[in-house]
């Protein structure tokens, strides 16, 4: 389904955050508010918030962490009044490790005490370094969700988190996978550089048209797909790990920070310092 950020694109986070928590913005948020980073989420009962914490620890591509809320939803590092049970324009619950298949735009009475809330950096925040560089972005240029795949890549275990890296998917001319790879790679907070560039067999995946999740999106002639470690692998994990329940954002649908992506390396940075 086409949908249109247009009105978006030059918003502040904060502005579009508020338009989300009043229901205006329900569709995916790549292309919005240019120039800042997005994440992607998970919330979990305290009992397996340590697993998930090394888990991500552990795959730091896949799952690069640039917030842990605890206490309340609301956010202070990624966006101060934030609120990660409110701010997404869609949210999926998972109960003993199954999605039940409603997607909510709220999901406030579902927080409880002692949860733990994981915003996890998002490859939307890299697309707008690839179209300042004149790499057309497929999805954002045909008002659709980007494609993700469960690969063959599997992630370290930690706990009961375990399963495979999705990866979320973009067409490319092999000289602009070359340009896309040098340019990411120097992003490692937002996933970094592809792991893969060419024949997706080789990643496991058999139909580059049939994603596990978010859309399709047209191939022209001479195109590769690249592959880049997705922030939804903590859903492939949860299904593995089976929490008795897990609140996620539906794929494509982000938490929009108030920190630009050319500061998120150095923020986080200083962060670990402090």
């Amino acid at each position: 389904m086409a949908f249109d950020i247009t009105p978006y694109i030059d918003m502040k986070p904060s502005e579009v955050r508020k338009l989300i928590r009043e229901g205006v913005i329900d569709f995916p948020t790549a292309g919005m508010c240019r120039g800042y980073a997005q994440a992607n989420l998970i919330i979990l009962p305290p009992e397996y918030a340590g697993d998930f914490e090394e888990f991500a620890r552990r795959n730091p591509f896949p799952c690069p962490i640039l917030e842990i809320v605890r206490g309340t939803p609301e956010t202070h590092d990624m966006g101060e009044g934030g609120n990660i049970c409110t701010d997404i324009p869609k949210y999926r619950i998972y109960r003993d490790g199954k999605w039940d298949g409603k997607e909510l735009t709220d999901v406030s009475g579902y927080w409880k005490e002692g949860y733990v809330g994981f915003l996890i950096g998002c490859s939307f925040s890299f697309e707008e370094a690839l179209m300042r560089e004149g790499i057309e972005v497929r999805h954002i240029a045909q008002g659709r969700n980007v494609p993700m795949f469960k690969t063959n890549i599997m992630t370290e275990p930690a706990g009961p988190f375990c399963g495979p890296m999705v990866c979320s998917m973009r067409p490319m001319t092999p000289e602009n996978a070359k340009k896309a790879y040098d340019i990411t790679m120097k992003m490692p907070n937002v996933h970094g550089a592809p792991v893969h560039m060419g024949d997706a067999a080789e990643v496991g995946v058999a139909d580059v048209m049939k994603p596990d999740y978010g859309e399709a999106v047209d191939f022209y002639e001479g195109e590769i797909p690249v592959f880049w470690p997705c922030g939804v692998t903590p859903q492939a994990a949860v299904e593995n790990a089976k929490p008795p329940i897990a609140i996620t954002h539906a794929p494509g649908h982000m938490f929009i920070t108030d920190i630009i992506n050319p500061e998120l390396n150095d923020f986080l940075e200083a962060k670990k310092n402090r």
